[in-house]
């Protein structure tokens, strides 16, 4: 009987590898058709906040309508590094890894650890929410074709029409605090700007922050100091900005933003990049390069929309009031 069986079984086996021989090829081919239509895309976010969250959106929405289905011929890798440097290497090295076709970058660090981690390799990077790609050393122009594996929409902030905005507000006004991580290139930049528009017609007092734990304490020490306060879009800050608005807001400091998702939490007004827009340019720069065109080929382009927001509830709550030209002019008011 043991014998018997055996044999049974032995030929049973004998007959399955003849047959998986027959069909082997065809289902070769067809996992191959399949990975070779599916493109992998690693989406690497900085940070979790309002305004990147709708870069994110932005990017997977205008991606479906440029045909990339998830599920269907596109795959998203989406990470998030918690605001830390170091997580945001780990991610595009783990990408790299991956061998995906592409990387969407969201922020300045996030995109320099991308591009570090895709230095000798073929694989497109496509940043966006960066706001100086010159400065944190993305790109070498920005009105030419890049010729690397790198490109995308740089926003930078119109800090001078910012500035013009608070003076609306604040004709008066001789002190304006910027708080800020100075470990942020982006930051960095925009505070140097600040400083060089003014030009001493308004005092710049520096608020610098390491991590999103020091904004209250930091706003705390400075809006007793200054006639208003502005947040460029700095992510640590960014992260944390309920604990800034309620602190300007307890001791009637005018609070300006570079970012509108903060003005909608309360927050006076910003003229501030559309987020969402910026992500949706950016999935157009993704799709043309998942379509066949030449990253290295493909000119960086500047942010599109920009929206003049105001809060007046906010402005009551600083014991402002709104000039009806600003009113007029605004795109949009709470």
């Amino acid at each position: 009987m043991f014998k018997l069986n055996k044999f049974v079984i032995l030929a049973v086996m004998s007959l399955t590898v003849i047959l998986a021989g027959c069909g082997g090829g065809n289902a070769e081919d067809t996992a191959g058709e399949t990975k070779d239509d599916v493109f992998k895309v690693g989406v690497s976010q900085f940070v979790a906040h309002p305004a990147l969250d709708l870069d994110q959106k932005g990017f997977l929405d205008q991606m479906k309508e440029e045909g990339f289905i998830e599920g269907d011929n596109i795959e998203f890798d989406i990470q998030n590094s918690q605001g830390d440097p170091n997580l945001a290497k780990t991610i595009a090295d783990k990408f790299v890894a991956d061998d995906v076709d592409a990387i969407l970058s969201i922020t300045t660090p996030s995109s320099q650890a991308a591009a570090q981690a895709t230095k000798g390799t073929d694989i497109p990077v496509v940043f966006i929410a960066v706001s100086d790609a010159v400065g944190a050393g993305l790109i070498k122009d920005l009105d030419q074709p890049t010729g690397t594996n790198i490109t995308g929409v740089y926003s930078a902030d119109p800090v001078e029409k910012q500035m013009d905005l608070i003076r609306e507000f604040q004709p008066n006004a001789k002190t304006l605090g910027v708080i800020y991580n100075a470990g942020e290139a982006n930051s960095v930049s925009n505070v140097e700007k600040i400083k060089e528009y003014l030009n001493g017609e308004m005092e710049v007092v520096e608020v610098p922050v390491s991590s999103s734990n020091e904004v209250q304490a930091a706003a705390q020490s400075a809006v007793d100091r200054v006639d208003a306060m502005f947040m460029p879009q700095d992510n640590t800050v960014m992260s944390a900005v309920e604990a800034l608005i309620k602190t300007t807001q307890d001791s009637d400091t005018p609070l300006y933003t570079g970012d509108t998702e903060s003005v909608k939490k309360g927050a006076l007004a910003t003229l501030g990049n559309d987020e969402y827009d910026c992500g949706r340019q950016g999935a157009e720069i993704m799709a043309s390069i998942l379509n066949g065109d030449n990253v290295g080929g493909i000119v960086p382009q500047e942010i599109r929309k920009r929206t003049l927001l105001i809060n007046q509830n906010a402005a009551a709550e600083y014991g402002l009031e709104v000039p009806q030209e600003l009113l007029d002019r605004a795109d949009e008011v709470i």
